[in-house]
Parts: structure tokens; C-alpha cells; sequence
């Protein structure tokens, strides 16, 4: 009877499940700001999805310059992503940028190494190195081995699952008045399919850019709105969340030219109406006086920046017709 018992415990164990591999995950820090990526699974098989967690920890009054959506990640299909950012209560920065990717292809991956720059507004301190605008923190490559779906063993000839096939029957009458037929349907449907295809890539465009400038948006509006320290930053994230918008959404060249030169391609766009083109023009100007001159406005100010980003990214989400 012991001898029975023994055998049903080891043939239990062995017949236990193996342990889900333990996440991937490295870290790197830089003076104030520690940074964290985790990938999960480890040990993924093509068609699952990969979670990839950035958390970066800043202390007080240190600012942090997240990577921008998908930089570094062209390599994976981007399926969803969640920034997000918050202070505790020692008044430390946490932020997050949560992905789920899609690998194209089996074999050797990696998830390459992600940018985090930051400026540090703490007393006596440099707010960035000289001749730079913030301090830099890269962190380490991550690689991962994406498997097939079937075993490297696996007997790949081909076999008929109903035994030979017999031999193949000649269809009767001519074929060449179906292919007459088709390629006549194919020339006159060409048209009515490429424009649905090209309104299909727009409405997707669309989507797709507001989704991100309202993920980029919420995650800079999640904390304490900025104090005089912090405005110019703040601002320059404000504005640089809407003309990324407004390059993605109206393909406008707009991150390379100056305020005034991209106002003036903007009046020439017909897909904005003349009320919004006013709202940009309003919100850039204050935006630059903010960056440029140093003005500091007021809460109230400050509040209306915000509102005329939002009614702009709510109001042009649907405006244009493919």
C-alpha cells in the first residue's frame, strides 16, 4: 500500500503544470530617477501578446520627459497603451506607460532600450547638463526568445488526410468569357475600392491620433497643475501633445517649423474652419510667450490653455469627411 502511494505522489508531481517563467525585467538609474521595464511574458509564443511596463520614479520637484508613444517599438504592432502618472505621498513622481505589442515574427526579439529624460528643479541643483536641455537615463536592452507555434520537430511533408487525389477533371466550354466577365467587374469596382480603402486609412488615422494626444493629454493633466517653477515645461508639453495631434491628424509638417510659419500653413488647410484655426492661433501665442518670454500666467490662464486643448481635440475628432 505505501509502495502504491509513493507511485501516485510521484507520478502527481511530475504531472504538475511547470511555473509560468518569471517576468523579464531590468532597471537603471541616474541621480534622482530610477527607472524600471518589465516584459511579460518571458517566454511568449507568436500570436500572444506583449505587456511592457516603463515605471519611472523621480523625487521632489524633478520633472520627468517620458518617451513619446511607440519610440523605439516600430519593430512590434502596437494593440493598446496606457500612460498614466502620479505623486505620493513623499511627493515623488511615479509614471507609467503601459503597452500590449504584438511580435510580427518567431525567433530571437528585444525590447530596445527607452529614453527617459528629465529636468531637475531642486534647489542648488543644475536643471539639466550644460548646453543641454534635460538630463538623460537610458535603460538596458531587454531580449526574449518568441517561439513558434508548432515544435522545431515537427514533420512538416505534407499528407492528403482522405488518401491520393484522383485525377483532375477538365471543366467543360470555354473559359475565357469568365475571365472576360471578371476582369471587367475588377476594372469597374477599382475605383469605389480604392476610395473606400483610402477613407478606411483616414477615418483610421484619425482615430488613431486622437487616441494618443488624449492619452498624452490625461497622463499630463493627472497631477497638481504646475507652479511658477514648472510652467515653461508644462507648457512646452501642452503644446508639443497638440502639434504632434495636428501633424498625425492633418498631416501638417508642423514640429519643425515656428509658430509663425505653421500658422500660416494652417490657414491654408481646408479641412479647419476658420473658428479653430483661431483657438490654435490663440493657444500657440500663449503657449510661446510662456516658453519664450517668460511670462508666468495665472490659474485662470492656465485653466483656459487646457479647456481650448480639449475642445480642439474633441471638436476636430470627427470633423473631416474622407
Amino acid at each position: 500500500m505505501r509502495a502504491w502511494l509513493a507511485a501516485g505522489l510521484l507520478l502527481a508531481l511530475g504531472a504538475a503544470p511547470a511555473r509560468a517563467a518569471e517576468p523579464l525585467e531590468t532597471r537603471a538609474e541616474s541621480g534622482p530617477v530610477s527607472a524600471r521595464v518589465r516584459v511579460s511574458p518571458a517566454e511568449p509564443v507568436i500570436g500572444d501578446p506583449i505587456r511592457l511596463e516603463l515605471e519611472v520614479v523621480a523625487e521632489p520637484d524633478v520633472e520627468i520627459l517620458m518617451p513619446e508613444f511607440g519610440e523605439a517599438l516600430d519593430r512590434f504592432a502596437i494593440v493598446a497603451f496606457a500612460p498614466s502618472e502620479e505623486v505620493d505621498e513623499s511627493g515623488s513622481t511615479i509614471a507609467r506607460q503601459r503597452y500590449t505589442l504584438q511580435p510580427s515574427r518567431s525567433g530571437p526579439q528585444s525590447i530596445p532600450p527607452l529614453l527617459v529624460e528629465f529636468v531637475d528643479r531642486r534647489e542648488g541643483r543644475a536643471p539639466a547638463p550644460e548646453g543641454e536641455d534635460a538630463y538623460e537615463l537610458l535603460t538596458e536592452r531587454l531580449a526574449l526568445e518568441v517561439s513558434a507555434v508548432l515544435p522545431p520537430d515537427a514533420p512538416l511533408e505534407p499528407r492528403p488526410a482522405l488518401g491520393a487525389l484522383g485525377p483532375r477533371e477538365k471543366p467543360g466550354g470555354p473559359v475565357w468569357p469568365w475571365l472576360l466577365a471578371g476582369a471587367l467587374v475588377v476594372v469597374a469596382a477599382a475605383p469605389f475600392a480604392a476610395r473606400a480603402l483610402l477613407a478606411a486609412g483616414a477615418r483610421r488615422r484619425r482615430r488613431s491620433a486622437y487616441e494618443v494626444a488624449r492619452g498624452e493629454l490625461d497622463a499630463l493633466l493627472y497631477g497638481p497643475r504646475p507652479d511658477a517653477s514648472a510652467m515653461d515645461l508644462f507648457f512646452v508639453r501642452l503644446s508639443s501633445i497638440v502639434r504632434r495631434y495636428l501633424e498625425d491628424r492633418f498631416a501638417l509638417r508642423s514640429p519643425e517649423l515656428t509658430t509663425e510659419e505653421f500658422l500660416e500653413q494652417l490657414s491654408g488647410s481646408p479641412e479647419l474652419v476658420r473658428s479653430h484655426q483661431a483657438l490654435l492661433r490663440d493657444f500657440l501665442q500663449r503657449a510661446d510667450l510662456v516658453k519664450f518670454a517668460h511670462y508666468v500666467p495665472d490659474a485662470a490662464a492656465v485653466e483656459e490653455s487646457i479647456q481650448a486643448a480639449h475642445r480642439f481635440l474633441e471638436e476636430t475628432r470627427e470633423v473631416a469627411r474622407a
